[in-house]
């Protein structure tokens, strides 16, 4: 059983101001992909996410590993994938980053429908409109670096996001 207890909350029960940081270094197997899934789902529930954010981030995150798994690292296991989340007072960023060749997000189709447009590229699902934000950059080491955000709901703003 995969447990999390890293996150520290301040005395008024909210997440401290110092940041978190939670690093996984995955092999490049179909099983990474479920791994990766159920610690973003136990690092959003941690962080205070409702069960619907926490399903939307495991979802992002699944896919974020799957494209890293299939498109990335092409499959070949010596090659890993980093799955960082970072946690500060204000939001949570998800960084997966592989070591492939990397690509621009504006090159990649977007699918119509459930079929996927364009061959072999990496696929555009949910994960640009389940984030506050969302970028894909070229990898510190080469490769692609996916990195999504999404703030944290208060009394205020909760139906804004």
């Amino acid at each position: 059983m995969l447990r999390i207890h890293v996150l520290q909350h301040g005395p008024n029960g909210r997440m401290s101001l110092k940041p978190q940081r939670i690093e996984v270094v995955l092999e490049t197997l179909l099983d990474s992909i479920a791994l990766a899934e159920e610690v973003g789902v136990r690092v959003a529930a941690a962080a205070g996410f409702d069960e619907d954010d926490q399903y939307r981030i495991g979802l992002a995150v699944h896919e974020g590993v799957m494209n890293a798994f299939q498109y990335g690292n092409e499959q070949r296991r010596e090659k890993k994938i980093r799955v960082i989340f970072e946690l500060s007072h204000e939001k949570m960023v998800i960084r997966v980053a592989d070591q492939g060749v990397g690509f621009r997000l504006e090159d990649v189709p977007i699918p119509i429908g459930r079929k996927h447009v364009g061959g072999s590229r990496p696929r555009r699902l949910a994960n640009e409109g389940v984030h506050d934000e969302f970028d894909v950059l070229v990898g510190q080491g080469g490769g692609a670096e996916l990195i999504m955000a999404k703030r944290y709901r208060t009394q205020n703003n909760s139906q804004s996001t």
